[in-house]
């Protein structure tokens, strides 16, 4: 079973602050520094390692597209990987890349660049469910309590068993994803993520147990819980 993993990276990081981006000497966080190493690399290591993914493809800025390849000459990660020109939203990017997919990958699965903290056994649980149903995800449960509030004033509180905290991978049949995007450009739909498209088909999707190690580096304070999360991977 072919598995493809798209990768966009094309995003600008808008909400890392401008001078910790200084500091790092990097000015988007897919590529600041961990242990040496961008971002984007540690998380594209945890697919290469993983048996069941056939290729990745990664969406990029068109001014990076030299020096990630360069990086991925010198990395050697044993997979074949493709990189392409991203657009001006995620959901862009992750088109650009569907289009470089062979005709005969069996799914496709969608990865956030800054979440390098995806364990394999995770990414083995998604794609076995998206194999079985057609469409998975990853999520947890939120532990803190959630309101809905209009401006400053709660009007109620939503029962947490009902919500999950929606993550990545999020891993469809490549037939149902590619469906989705199109029915999204004839609608004119910009959703916030994979899953948001393809629910809109009516397609059930499944939901897999995450961690709250998969953390999406997007602000200073993640970066010092990651270099935490980095130390004791290496133990």
């Amino acid at each position: 079973m072919r598995v493809a993993v798209i990768i966009p990276a094309a995003g600008l990081g808008t909400r890392m602050s401008r001078s910790h981006a200084e500091h790092s000497g990097i000015s988007r966080k897919q590529f600041m520094l961990l242990d040496g190493s961008p971002i984007l690399m540690h998380t594209l290591r945890k697919f290469a390692a993983s048996s069941k993914v056939s290729e990745i493809v990664i969406a990029l800025r068109a001014d990076d597209i030299e020096w990630v390849n360069g990086m991925l000459a010198e990395e050697k990660l044993g997979k074949p990987v493709q990189v392409v020109e991203g657009g001006q939203s995620r959901q862009q990017s992750v088109e650009n890349a569907l289009a470089v997919i062979a005709p005969d990958t069996a799914l496709v699965a969608v990865h956030d660049a800054v979440r390098p903290f995806i364990d394999a056994a995770t990414i083995d649980k998604v794609i076995d469910e998206a194999a079985a149903t057609g469409a998975a995800i990853v999520g947890i449960v939120p532990v803190d309590t959630v309101k809905q509030v209009q401006r400053n004033k709660v009007r109620a509180t939503i029962p947490r068993d009902r919500l999950v905290l929606a993550q990545t991978p999020q891993v469809f049949r490549f037939d149902i994803l590619r469906r989705a995007f199109e029915q999204a450009v004839t609608d004119n739909f910009t959703g916030t993520d994979e899953a948001s498209l393809v629910e809109r088909l009516d397609q059930e999707v499944s939901v897999v147990a995450g961690s709250d190690r998969n953390i999406k580096i997007t602000r200073p304070t993640d970066m010092d819980v990651a270099r935490l999360f980095l130390a004791q991977e290496k133990n």
